[in-house]
């Protein structure tokens, strides 16, 4: 089992995960290509070779020109927290959802989710046209930076009072945060594509201390969004004596979005590194690590250490059962299911049956109690052997199809993904099971 592992030391921000993606081998030429299927004007990146305190990385910069014609480099250092000239997301400094006050008149335009994941979808629809076989943002890159969208949505509601529909995203409407947000899903599917990773570690964040500067005031590090995802997400936060902020809402959303474990394999390979140096002078070396690392780890008869949680619940609606089953999820479960049976006095009820990771118990447990009626849980370990797993894109007459492979000695299998054949077959008028069966009859990698 191969991992990507992001190591939280220095803290996170969205540019320097997209450097230290680049930096590990991820590829340029494919994130270029993104980029360009983009059209946004006024807009380059820089990428190039750097240091902090002497250890050499990638930098990642945006440049937005503004409407009097400068440029503007979004990853530059300014004065303290980033926030007096330009409060940028990615001078290390909080404000997804706050707006810029440039001296240079600089203005971005503040959007809702609606309208950035029409950019998205906009993009990723070129980019299938231009090159159906491998697109470079593809769907699965795609439906990642929409996650990373849509938690930090959630959290900027939360933290303002307000729908998750009706948040104005200002930092994150900017053309340059939705470049690093896009980039981070590019980069990691091509990961997963050329190196075969498949999940995300993040052990913990390191934050600073202190306060920050934004347009709604001096406000407490950690800022209200980043304290918000780390709480719906369960990530841990270290907090230092560093002054100034270490960790970005942009830099959270990305690790809630990817991360599948909380801990190290006991033993693992190295396999590569890269580095992704921040724009903020902490006074000594600043930058996020990244990682693929093999599991060495022997399990018995090649299983899967897991656990089962089991519950038996008569007293909830089908709505409130569909509902707790996509909390349960999104808290981290590997699979849920409801099992009919009869319980006490002959009462017709549904056992609820949930696989998770050890590390995911406590957010797992949590979220079954919040919403479901069952005030006891039963939970044992489990061992289960599974086939490995790669994805590609396949052409077929009726469009781009998303499949997996799945191999076990000689046994090989392929599975188109659900999501992605369905929106191809409403796009094509065409059943379900003609697009399944000519991505099938196509997928060959």
């Amino acid at each position: 089992m191969k991992y990507l592992y992001l190591d939280g030391s220095c803290g996170i921000s969205g540019d320097m995960t997209v450097a230290a993606l680049l930096d590990l081998g991820a590829s340029r030429e494919r994130l270029e290509d993104a980029i360009h299927a983009m059209h946004l004007e006024g807009m380059h990146c820089h990428i190039e070779k750097g240091n902090s305190y002497s250890i050499a990385g990638m930098n990642f910069d945006v440049h937005v020109h503004t409407h009097h014609g400068e440029e503007s480099a979004d990853h530059v250092d300014a004065h303290e927290e980033g926030y007096v000239e330009h409060h940028h997301e990615h001078q290390h400094g909080e404000g997804l959802h706050h707006e810029h006050s440039h001296e240079h008149g600089h203005h971005h335009e503040h959007r809702h989710l609606a309208e950035v994941y029409h950019i998205l979808e906009h993009a990723a629809g070129h980019c299938a046209e231009h090159n159906p076989a491998a697109p470079a943002f593809s769907s699965n890159a795609l439906d990642t930076a929409k996650k990373i969208f849509r938690i930090i949505a959630e959290a900027e509601a939360k933290a303002h009072g307000v729908d998750v529909e009706d948040v104005h995203f200002h930092e994150v409407g900017a053309i340059d945060s939705i470049v690093d947000i896009m980039a981070v899903a590019v980069l990691v599917d091509d990961l997963r594509e050329k190196f075969g990773v498949e999940k995300c570690v993040v052990t913990g964040l390191n934050e600073g201390s202190g306060f920050v500067q934004t347009q709604h005031g001096m406000l407490p590090i950690p800022v209200p969004a980043v304290a918000s995802i780390a709480e719906v997400a369960g990530i841990a936060l270290h907090v230092t004596d560093t002054k100034g902020e270490m960790v970005t809402p942009t830099g959270i959303g990305v690790v809630a979005a990817l991360r599948t474990s909380e801990k190290l394999p006991k033993q693992y390979k190295i396999l590569k590194t890269g580095i992704g140096l921040g724009k903020r002078d902490f006074g000594r070396a600043n930058f996020l690590r990244a990682q693929i690392i093999e599991d060495i780890e022997v399990h018995a008869a090649n299983g899967e250490n897991i656990f089962m949680i089991e519950c038996n619940i008569d007293d909830q609606s089908p709505e409130e059962l569909g509902l707790a089953m996509e909390k349960i999820f999104e808290a981290g479960a590997r699979d849920v299911h409801y099992i009919p049976c009869y319980m006490k006095k002959n009462r017709p009820a549904v056992i609820l049956r949930v696989l998770a990771d050890e590390e995911k118990l406590p957010q797992i447990e949590t979220a079954i109690f919040r919403h479901t009626t069952t005030v006891g849980l039963r939970r044992y370990p489990v061992s289960r052997t599974c086939m490995d797993r790669s994805f590609a894109d396949i052409a077929t007459p009726y469009g781009t199809v998303t499949v997996k492979k799945c191999e076990l000695g000689d046994i090989v299998k392929y599975k188109p993904e659900f999501d992605s054949v369905k929106k191809v077959a409403d796009q094509a008028g065409v059943t379900y099971r003609e697009v399944a069966d000519a991505a099938k009859a196509n997928a060959k990698f």
